[in-house]
């Protein structure tokens, strides 16, 4: 997905998306916002852009998946920490962007499945326009499960994850020899 340049407003690290989403709302962010988890075991990780109108988010899209919409949030709904960068974009800068259906999500979409801030989904559901109520925001929870059920990639990648600290665990309290090859 290709945004179109912004001016940098903020950036910092912050403890989860709730923080990120709150300071575009409280802004009335026209422009977008890069988010990252900051993982411990893997901090060189991408995240994903989300574009805002007026601090409403309109577009979800996560770069490690190249997945767009209810399927970039399940992708991004992680623990924190959460690295954010918010961009202002001038009105109009981003409607090429947002006129690609698949990209679009529900108003109160990210709250809810990335920041699990169901008040903060409500207000940002009061804040989208008329035409843009949120209707579909439930309707999309499933989405994000079923993507990341379907990221067999992702999911053997936990597994090892798991598996070498078991071992690793395993030979730290001397436990190498009752673990089978």
């Amino acid at each position: 997905m290709n945004v179109p340049d912004g001016e940098l407003v903020r950036s910092r690290v912050v403890p989860d998306a709730r923080a990120a989403l709150e300071a575009a709302l409280d802004r009335r962010l026209t422009g977008y916002a890069v988010l990252a988890p900051t993982a411990v075991l893997d901090p060189r990780r991408e995240g994903a852009v989300l574009t805002f109108e007026a601090g409403v988010p309109v577009v979800a899209y996560h770069v490690e998946s190249d997945r767009g919409g209810s399927a970039a949030l399940g992708a991004l709904a992680e623990p924190g920490p959460y690295r954010v960068e918010l961009y202002e974009s001038s009105p109009g800068d981003l409607d090429a962007v947002h006129d690609v259906e698949e990209l679009r999500v529900a108003p109160g979409a990210p709250a809810e499945q990335v920041a699990g801030a169901p008040a903060l989904a409500e207000r940002t559901r009061r804040a989208a326009p008329a035409d843009r109520d949120g209707a579909g925001d439930r309707d999309a929870a499933d989405d994000p499960v079923e993507a990341f059920l379907a990221d067999t990639e992702r999911i053997e990648a936990i597994r090892e994850e798991a598996r070498e600290e078991a071992e690793r665990r395993a030979e730290e309290w001397g436990f190498d020899d009752a673990v089978e090859e």
